[in-house]
């Protein structure tokens, strides 16, 4: 029997159903929607469709990271039960989550010095933290040690590629990432950017596409490019989208063409309020295994 928990945070985006099947806890952000803050329980109270309509009719969305103490009781609760803990965060290129959660640790770590408390940077986001928990899920279960789970995840955490498009520019205009000018013309010319995580865990444009068609045709061209072992990738594939499935479906159809041994069914996730607040409505990201992110 494992005498450690596996435990990521809610912006793994990944469903409550298969987090508990793999025995695996979430910390959870914090949103504020119309001046309400809520819990990120992965929809449970308030479900996506109705934060995503929300945003459309121009509702205000905020984050904030989960506090030091609600993160200390958090893992408190693992650790009176007599468990170690290893702690995948939303990466430190995005949020400040990383750093707020070793804060906590080390306080932990003053009360409890007989326990091991791991945080890992997971330089990623969504369900490409997500495929990264189910990858140490599958180590954890094999019987791998939290010593060597953690050596492990640091060790290979940059092997998940993440790419992203969306079809709708306000947020990227609303988060600075596009001038107002930009969105204007992009949004008249039908431009969807393609974007990936860098291996600093940093949000990059890589291309303009004009085209709903061309870039879901373009985000699986980067699977193509980069998947281990070509189009005999045999590992799993993750896609995550805000209140787009339609898209999300035509990215997985195409790859289930391309790609014939992937590990699994792919699975579709929501992005969740968190990360939601930031990409907006209209939002599909891909995600996979392949040689160690670059520049």
């Amino acid at each position: 029997m494992n005498d450690f928990v596996i435990a990521t945070c809610s912006t793994a985006d990944i469903s409550l159903v298969e987090l508990k099947k793999r025995s695996i806890d979430f910390l959870k952000f914090t949103y504020i929607l119309d001046g309400e803050e809520h819990l990120d329980d992965m929809g449970a109270s308030v479900t996506y469709k109705q934060f995503y309509d929300a945003m459309r009719n121009g509702v205000d969305t905020k984050t904030t990271l989960p506090n030091i103490e609600y993160t200390k009781d958090f893992l408190r609760n693992h650790l009176e039960n007599g468990k170690d803990v290893i702690l995948l965060m939303l990466s430190s290129g995005l949020s400040g989550a990383v750093a707020s959660s070793k804060i906590a640790v080390e306080e932990l770590r003053e009360e409890y010095p007989q326990r091991k408390i791991y945080v890992v940077d997971s330089l990623g986001a969504s369900s490409g933290m997500g495929l990264l928990t189910m990858e140490m899920a599958d180590r954890r279960d094999a019987g791998m040690s939290i010593d060597e789970l953690y050596k492990w995840t640091e060790e290979n955490k940059l092997k998940v590629h993440h790419w992203f498009f969306t079809t709708d520019l306000t947020y990227f205009v609303k988060g600075g990432r596009v001038s107002k000018v930009s969105g204007w013309f992009g949004t008249i010319l039908k431009i969807c950017p393609l974007l990936n995580v860098d291996r600093n865990g940093k949000l990059i444009p890589r291309e303009k596409i004009r085209g709903k068609a061309s870039v879901i045709k373009q985000i699986v061209k980067k699977m193509e490019e980069n998947a281990i072992n070509g189009y005999n990738y045999n590992g799993r594939c993750y896609i995550s989208h805000s209140d787009a499935y339609e898209d999300a479906t035509a990215v997985s159809e195409l790859i289930e063409e391309k790609f014939p041994n992937l590990k699994g069914k792919i699975l579709i996730n929501d992005i969740g309020t968190t990360i939601g607040s930031h990409t907006g409505p209209s939002t599909v990201a891909l995600f996979f295994l392949g040689e160690e992110r670059e520049n």
